[in-house]
């Protein structure tokens, strides 16, 4: 073995160490660096108490979570085939309430504040306002999975005793 290779080999083993820790810290973040940012929903499916499956917000949902590091979020999700009005009226104002409907109906928005259980692995939601008036107020808790760039929150709804299992994409 020459000089160099002697050298370039000393030198891995002297700094591989220190790269294999840097990459253990960065991999040793909390649940709550893991979740804080930008989601987008790929799929919403509830389980009725009898087991039955829905799809509340369709095949092909389109939406939203966005948990802030201060510990602030919004949420909002859609049914992609939801009804245009039939006005022509493009402001909320100027649209007969008649129609909102189920334009509403396939529509779900809310924000508040959140937080996590690391001991658990569970994400707490504080609702401070929501598209249903009576569900302001209302704390939730879902469990949280991550695999990647993947995330699942189940939980049952406070409500109706009724699981929800989300699926997100981390948004880039």
């Amino acid at each position: 073995m020459d000089r160099r290779n002697v050298l370039g080999l000393s030198a891995i083993m002297a700094l591989g160490p220190t790269l294999m820790s840097r990459n253990a810290v960065a991999q040793q973040k909390t649940l709550k660096e893991q979740l804080a940012g930008a989601w987008t929903l790929v799929s919403n499916e509830t389980f009725g108490k009898d087991g039955t499956k829905r799809q509340d917000f369709g095949a092909n949902p389109k939406g939203i979570l966005i948990l802030d590091a201060s510990g602030r979020y919004t949420a909002a999700q859609m049914r992609s085939d939801r009804p245009k009005f039939k006005t022509s009226a493009n402001l909320r104002l100027d649209t007969p309430a008649s129609e909102y409907g189920e334009a509403a109906r396939a529509f779900a928005v809310n924000f508040g504040t959140w937080s996590v259980n690391e001991a658990d692995k569970s994400l707490m939601r504080h609702y401070d306002g929501a598209l249903i008036p009576n569900n302001e107020g209302l704390d939730t808790k879902v469990s949280v999975s991550l695999a990647g760039d993947e995330l699942k929150l189940s939980g049952n709804s406070p409500l109706t005793g009724e699981r929800t299992d989300a699926v997100f994409k981390r948004a880039k």
